[in-house]
Parts: C-alpha cells; sequence; structure tokens
C-alpha cells in the first residue's frame, strides 16, 4: 500500500491508501485534456528511484529515469504514472526492456507530438547500462533541454 499524505487531527488515522498496481500491464494509466493543445511545450519527468527486479538473478537493479514529452490532446495524469512505474518493483526484466516498455505503454496511452525517455541504470557486475528512446525526431521550434544526468563514472 501507498499512504497518500493528508492532514489529520487524530495521529493514530493512517490515513487513505492506494494499492499499487503488482504488474505493470496491471497499472492504469489515466491521462487528461491538454488544457494548451494549441501549444507545442515539454513536460519533464524525473523518477530518480526507479526500480526493476534483474531476471537472471532476482537482484534489484536501480536507475534514475527522465521521461520529456510533448503532450497532444492529452496529458499523462502524475499520480498515475507514478503507480505504474511503480509497479516494476517486482517485476524481472532487462533495463532495455523496462526502458522502452514505459515509453511504448506512453506513447500508446497518450499520443504525443513527441517523447523521449533516458534510462541511467546504475552499475551491477561493475557495468552501468544507459539506455534511450524517442519516439521520432524532436519538432522544431521547441526547447529540449538535455536530461542533466551525467554519464557513470564511479571513482574516477
Amino acid at each position: 500500500m501507498i499512504r497518500n499524505s493528508f492532514i489529520s487531527s487524530d495521529p493514530s488515522d493512517p490515513g487513505p491508501t492506494t494499492q499499487a498496481p503488482s504488474d505493470p500491464e496491471n497499472a492504469v494509466l489515466d491521462r487528461v485534456p491538454n488544457p494548451h493543445v494549441d501549444t507545442d511545450y515539454v513536460t519533464r519527468f524525473v523518477y530518480p528511484e526507479f526500480t526493476s527486479l534483474c531476471p537472471v538473478t532476482g537482484q534489484p537493479d536501480f536507475a534514475h529515469t527522465v521521461i520529456d514529452y510533448v503532450p497532444d490532446q492529452w496529458l499523462v495524469e502524475a499520480k498515475s504514472l507514478k503507480l505504474f512505474l511503480t509497479s516494476f518493483r517486482n517485476r524481472g526484466a532487462f533495463h532495455e526492456n523496462c526502458t522502452v516498455a514505459i515509453a511504448r505503454r506512453l506513447v500508446d496511452r497518450l499520443a504525443p507530438r513527441w517523447l523521449r525517455i533516458g534510462g541511467y541504470w546504475y552499475p551491477r557486475g561493475g557495468i552501468p547500462i544507459d539506455v534511450f528512446w524517442q519516439s521520432g525526431e524532436p519538432l522544431k521550434g521547441v526547447w529540449i533541454p538535455d536530461q542533466g544526468v551525467p554519464s557513470y563514472r564511479g571513482r574516477g
């Protein structure tokens, strides 16, 4: 269960909870209408604590994930995105599969004008793996900032 934060006068009240999906396929990605459909702009989500499981060892894998997209008719609702990303915690999948699956699911649900994802995975076995995907060429005239995540350097 994920606890929603709220202010309660009763300190023993745990507050409302939200059930995290057990698997990405069961996660619902809610969308809401884009109030600025006539404007090209970038929305960025940064998820610095993405986790999944190694499909070979069952050990946890960790990534800093950055998603940029130019919406068309729809925006992704942030809480549903957070729950979708959280649902990977118990899933065994390679880094490439997680990263590309997230992007494709968002593209299928939102039909954005453009989307890119950077999965900056922390080293396991001494090898960091970074995975990048985008839906096509960036739109002309849209400011798309660098994702700002440096390549892994360790202690060097």
